[in-house]
């Protein structure tokens, strides 16, 4: 494959140096002909005549590019230090400098060491294991949608810290108990218990989301919230052939096994204490954290509620994915012109 810089095709580096060797013309007239430089023709014409000293006649194969590797190189970095360095970086998460003075080579080494290993970046490796992370992608919107539910603190009416500052929380103990004992209270019978829960699904291939508020994380509001994400998925044309959640009881229920045996699709759990395999809608969930659940100081916990519909929106049709180059969720499964989804 020619250079990506090159002017001319290895087809095209053949028709030169022939018409230049076996024309007799000037180089400066094989250059101008061809709209090359001279160091151009010169380079050719020499691989050309090569050729034809070894007895054959020359191909456009011939006039492929060479690795400009060298054949060897004595100052490279031993192997066993290179294993060393990879050590220390996947078992012990140290940085190029603190690595560099226990195997006693230049930081910028280590550096060069492990962008060639992969293990430059702490979040491409698994933290259990050290284990560089398999990145995968489904081909089709709906062959898999990551499902999790993320819990978030209620909002006081008027609004928490955020709003009134840190100073509002400077209260007496038995003010606080009192307060907490007082809500307690209140939401006895009522479902809630301090906290909303976020329950999201995200397409695997698109990140195409949707979420729902609700005031627990049980069986029955799970199978509904998910009966309500595979039409919300139908009507942007989306058919799921697969759901992957973790282990929680929700997802182990009877509710939910036949809500998708009932609609065809398989299901899919994540192995135990291994998040990542669920890391899209894991990653959704801190987007969502940050840039709506956490985003600014709400005064109710109404408001916020109010304001998931429009985020989403956002999300789905005008935040920029860095997943998929710049571009919204959407667009990977609307059939734009010039698109093959």
């Amino acid at each position: 494959m020619p250079h990506r810089n090159a002017p001319l095709s290895e087809l095209g580096r053949l028709r030169m140096a022939r018409f230049h060797v076996e024309s007799g013309s000037t180089i400066r007239g094989t250059a101008e002909r061809f709209q090359v430089s001279t160091t151009t023709v010169i380079r050719w014409s020499r691989r050309y005549r090569l050729v034809l000293g070894s007895g054959r006649r020359p191909t456009a194969a011939d006039m492929a590019d060479v690795s400009s590797r060298p054949h060897r190189s004595p100052t490279q970095t031993r192997r066993r230090i290179e294993r060393k360095v990879a050590h220390l970086r996947t078992k012990r998460r140290l940085g190029p400098v603190q690595i560099a003075g226990r195997v006693g080579i230049p930081a910028s080494t280590v550096h060069r060491i492990l962008v060639r290993e992969g293990l430059n970046r702490l979040d491409h490796m698994d933290r259990a294991t050290g284990q560089v992370v398999r990145r995968y992608e489904r081909d089709s919107p709906g062959d898999l949608v990551h499902v999790d539910v993320k819990k978030f603190g209620l909002i006081p009416p008027g609004g928490g810290w955020k709003a009134h500052g840190r100073s509002s929380l400077t209260k007496t103990r038995a003010h606080r108990q009192g307060e907490r004992n007082a809500d307690a209270t209140a939401s006895r019978g009522t479902g809630r218990t301090g906290y909303c829960f976020v329950h999201s699904a995200v397409d695997d291939r698109s990140r195409l989301a949707y979420s729902e508020i609700h005031d627990d994380e049980k069986a029955a509001t799970t199978t509904a919230f998910w009966t309500r994400a595979i039409a919300f998925y139908a009507s942007h044309g989306v058919q799921i052939r697969e759901v992957i959640s973790d282990n929680g009881p929700n997802y182990r229920s009877r509710d939910w096994n036949a809500v998708n045996s009932a609609a065809g699709i398989p299901v899919l759990r994540t192995r135990p204490y291994r998040p990542q395999t669920n890391g899209k809608v894991e990653r959704y969930q801190r987007t969502l954290r940050d840039e709506w659940g956490y985003a600014k100081a709400y005064r109710s916990e109404s408001t916020r509620r109010a304001a998931l519909t429009s985020w989403l929106h956002i999300y789905n049709h005008h935040r920029p994915h860095t997943a998929l180059g710049g571009k919204p969720p959407i667009t990977r499964v609307t059939n734009v012109p010039g698109q093959n989804n």
